[in-house]
């Protein structure tokens, strides 16, 4: 299943915010193997919010980036050991599974280390370098996993004790065991009913365990319960035996402590020159309690597969998600002009001069033959409003009044009252502070010789912010600085005057030529414009 991140633009207005719902829903029903995630990149604006509470749509989550993180190539770990798990166990899932690493947890589920064939190999390096006999001093087996390690049977003794001395192979004379073997020691002995009985009454070994399928007789059973010495049987042969019994061991005495571990949302760019130089050959990812949740392999840093994304309403790289440059873009619908996204591989691509993006979402409902949702629909409805201003923008086409029409009888509603009903709900932004107007619905726009411009608009009901003119220029003036914009503009548009005052902070003298009017301080008066896509933007590109 792919996942495919539905997105507007930056500063998202509300046919960015509506179409992207709407679009995912649709792609969603036509490819349930997939899944289509909407998301915003930004806050929701005043007219957002009020069409989100109107219909009952759920607010998309915020998409900081689409650069790939850990959790976009993590892989689930074959195999997870416990702390206490004896080494063997784990030896041989791993080698079933195939894999070489193996995250070793604690009793609360964390990660406490990882196994690896390298700490496996180090095990039998350490028993055999300078060493007369392997010992459990420092690292104590339990009666129990030895018995499981060898499919035997305790004849005597408590599964839950610790094994801590040497391991013995009784091949050895009466007279040499008792000056090698001491009390406390483990001993594989054969069918030799002398040596068991010296092991039990004479040393008094801590276990005894008997090879080749053999079992003590009964008066060696009763001295090993009077002497509380542990009596096991083993099926296998003397040597064999040994061998397993070292395997016994719990992972938490050979496991490496200190793992190479991530977290689900660090960039792939920031960890993989440290995962190609660990020595495990993985990293470990974890959650916020330390569990791990998946492997990072080097195999899955080489050429991952990128993040996918649709994008509706935009095509321009400078206000869309950020890492878009690096995603893997399935399509574009936009109902702007070809913006400066490129793409590696074809992609469907529409750009169709109707007034809202909405009316192409809903266009390709009607075409597959399905109905948004209720929340849906009612969103959709409110975003073409919004973008044609009520139908009432130059840049409205037949199609956007059809789709209203079609949207009208579906939702049983006067599509007028709708939108006189949000603008005035959301048109009053005296509370706002002059930043957050000129950033409020802001578009960036790439110019030649890597030189931008941004336009913002804002839609009221009745000329109240003109009174704030000074104070906005002075905040488009601080955008543009901070920004480098070569022109850095904001539109007061009043839907019921049908008008905007344009205010620009930059060369506003070449921005008034172009529209064949006068700039008295950067203050523009554009009598009739109501739409930036149709109206100002193409001028000010073209002025710029």
């Amino acid at each position: 299943m792919a996942r495919v991140y539905v997105t507007g633009h930056r500063n998202p207005d509300l046919d960015s915010i509506g179409s992207a719902i709407g679009y995912a829903e649709l792609m969603g029903r036509l490819h349930p193997g997939d899944e289509y995630v909407p998301v915003r990149l930004g806050k929701p604006n005043a007219q957002t919010q009020w069409a989100l509470e109107r219909s009952s749509a759920a607010l998309p989550a915020f998409l900081e980036h689409v650069h790939l993180r850990v959790s976009d190539v993590m892989e689930p770990s074959p195999l997870d050991a416990h702390v206490d798990d004896p080494v063997r166990s784990v030896g041989i899932a791993m080698s079933e599974l195939r894999t070489d690493m193996v995250p070793v947890l604690d009793e609360d589920g964390a990660l406490a280390g990882v196994v690896t064939e390298r700490d496996l190999a180090r095990m039998y390096i350490r028993d055999s370098r300078g060493a007369t006999t392997s010992t459990f001093a420092d690292r104590p087996a339990r009666l129990g996993a030895i018995v499981d390690v060898l499919g035997g049977e305790l004849l005597a003794g408590s599964a839950d004790f610790e094994v801590r001395g040497r391991l013995w192979v009784a091949a050895m004379d009466l007279n040499a065991m008792a000056v090698t073997i001491d009390a406390g020691d483990i001993v594989v002995v054969g069918d030799r009913e002398d040596a068991q009985r010296a092991l039990v009454a004479d040393i008094g070994v801590a276990v005894l365990v008997v090879s080749g399928g053999d079992r003590p007789n009964a008066e060696v059973l009763a001295l090993a319960h009077e002497r509380d010495v542990s009596v096991v049987s083993s099926p296998l042969d003397s040597y064999v035996t040994a061998r397993l019994v070292q395997l016994a061991v719990p992972c938490r005495a050979i496991m490496s402590r200190d793992p190479l571990t991530v977290s689900p949302e660090d960039l792939v760019t920031e960890i993989t020159e440290t995962v190609k130089d660990v020595e495990s050959r993985a990293a470990i990812a974890l959650d916020e309690e330390g569990r791990p949740l998946g492997l990072v392999s080097r195999a899955a840093l080489v050429n991952p597969e990128p993040r996918h994304v649709l994008l509706v309403d935009h095509a321009e790289a400078a206000q869309s998600v950020p890492g878009v440059e690096q995603a893997h873009i399935v399509e574009i619908l936009d109902h702007h002009h070809v913006g400066s996204i490129e793409t590696r591989v074809p992609v469907r691509a529409t750009f169709d001069p109707v007034g809202s993006t909405a009316t192409l979402v809903v266009e390709r409902f009607r075409a597959a033959g399905r109905e948004p949702k209720g929340p849906t629909a009612t969103v959709l409805l409110c975003a073409i409003l919004s973008d044609t201003v009520i139908l009432s923008s130059p840049t409205t086409t037949e199609r956007d009044n059809q789709v209203v029409a079609y949207l009208e009888e579906l939702l049983a509603l006067d599509a007028r009252e709708l939108g006189m009903e949000m603008f005035e709900a959301s048109s009053d932004v005296s509370a706002l502070s002059a930043e957050e107007i000129v950033g409020r619905d802001a578009k960036d726009y790439t110019l030649s010789g890597g030189r931008s411009m941004s336009i913002a608009q804002v839609e009221t009901v009745g000329g109240g912010l003109r009174e704030r003119a000074d104070e906005l220029l002075a905040a488009l003036s601080e955008q543009r600085a901070a920004r480098g914009h070569a022109i850095s503009a904001l539109m007061l548009t009043d839907i019921v005057a049908k008008d905007t005052m344009l205010l620009v902070a930059g060369d506003a003298a070449s921005a008034a030529r172009t529209f064949g009017r006068d700039a008295a301080d950067g203050v523009i008066e554009l009598p009739g414009v109501m739409s930036r896509k149709k109206q100002v933007a193409p001028r000010l590109l073209g002025a710029a």
